[in-house]
């Protein structure tokens, strides 16, 4: 009887029992409720195969997807003062930050990175949401700063990604305070003469639209990201009365003037390619990974031989 219960059963069991399926292999899309395998998910860059949503990126991934080959160099960003205002509600803010940290991987909520896009230098700055929220505290400001002071330095364009439910409250005024901050930074790119692209991804809303996510050149939204100061919920109920369709949405917004163009993320590096180009006065991206050839360098055509060439191969 041992011999049943304690091997047989067990073994049968196993033969039949369901095999667990790890809970990371699949992603539900919030907007249709598809199911969708990671790694499709993934070589799809985050937008859902059936409806085409555009799920969050992080700062990492989205820098990866924009820069030749996936190959970028960190820019150094200044550390700011650890919790100035001594701020706690349910959690003390030093261990809000730690277990975002955790959570993403990453210092805080913008990655600056400096490497080419079709060959073309660029600086480029990334707000990633998945970082609180991707809220805008004193080391956003001085990574906005850090990235406006390296384009300049380089001679190099500006592309910014912007993803923020606003200012950070556990920083108060001091947050407040980057609004100022960053307008400056941008400004000292325009006088250098150096195009600043914003590309507003959802949601940017806040101080963050107050200030340098719409300051820039050229502003190109990915499809249907809200894009506002005060949500629509917040207007509703201040004014108390429903708002159109699609409402602060970015092709509501590109109808009434407010941006260049929207974008699906998978186009989203050919369309900056193209801008950062023009602006800059280069010549168009040549297809492929090689550079384009010199024509100053190439070797001369030799005619005669040629000629002999084409007539022994009639």
């Amino acid at each position: 009887m041992n011999w049943i219960s304690n091997y047989v059963r067990p073994k049968i069991n196993s033969l039949f029992s369901r095999r667990e399926v790890p809970e990371n292999l699949w992603t539900k899309c919030p907007e249709c409720g598809t199911m969708l395998f990671h790694r499709e998910l993934t070589e799809n860059l985050g937008v859902c195969t059936a409806c085409d949503h555009h799920m969050p990126l992080t700062a990492r991934d989205r820098l990866t997807a924009l820069f030749d080959n996936g190959v970028f160099t960190e820019v150094e960003v200044p550390q700011p003062t650890a919790d100035p205002l001594q701020f706690r509600d349910q959690k003390r803010y030093p261990d809000r930050l730690k277990a975002a940290q955790k959570g993403t991987g990453e210092k805080e909520a913008m990655l600056v990175a400096e490497g080419e896009i079709a060959r073309a230098p660029i600086v480029a700055a990334c707000q990633d949401f998945t970082f609180m929220g991707g809220s805008m505290g004193m080391y956003v400001g001085n990574a906005i700063i850090a990235a406006a002071e390296r384009a300049v330095e380089r001679k190099r364009p500006l592309i910014l990604f912007s993803a923020a439910g606003g200012a950070r409250m556990q920083e108060g005024i001091l947050s407040l305070m980057q609004m100022p901050r960053t307008t400056v930074a941008v400004e000292m790119v325009r006088e250098a003469g150096l195009p600043y692209i914003v590309v507003l991804t959802h949601p940017t809303t806040g101080g963050v639209t107050a200030s340098y996510a719409m300051l820039g050149d050229v502003h190109i939204a990915e499809p249907n990201a809200l894009i506002c100061f005060a949500g629509p919920r917040v207007i509703e109920q201040t004014i108390r009365e429903k708002l159109p369709e699609g409402f602060q949405r970015a092709e509501y917004l590109l109808d009434h003037g407010m941006l260049d163009r929207v974008t699906h993320r998978k186009d989203m590096k050919d369309e900056l390619v193209r801008i950062t180009r023009m602006l800059m006065s280069l010549p168009p991206a040549v297809a492929g990974d090689l550079p384009p050839p010199d024509a100053s360098t190439a070797p001369a055509q030799d005619e005669p031989a040629l000629a002999e060439a084409e007539a022994s191969q009639d």
